[in-house]
């Protein structure tokens, strides 16, 4: 009988490894994939400034020519819009 709880008593601490282990190994994958969102999140932030200063220009470009078109309308019709 002392055989049969020692034996079961060593397959429940060597299960009780083989789970921290697992969990150990998922802990680390976690934190590998935390490191990577976090540098994929900084190269998407930069990106939006990007995109940001470009609609920027984009807007200061389409405002100039909206006063270009409006002056251009203006001398030929002789006439002020708006």
């Amino acid at each position: 009988m002392n055989g049969e709880i020692i034996a079961i008593v060593a397959v429940g601490i060597a299960l009780a490894g083989l789970i921290l282990s697992g969990f150990h190994g998922l802990r680390g994958e976690i934190v590998g994939l935390r490191g990577e969102m976090r540098g994929e999140i900084a190269g998407l932030r930069g990106e939006i400034t990007e995109i940001r200063a470009e609609v920027s220009q984009l807007r200061e470009r389409m405002a100039r020519l909206e006063g270009l078109l409006e002056g251009l309308r203006e001398a030929i019709t002789g006439r002020a819009v708006g």
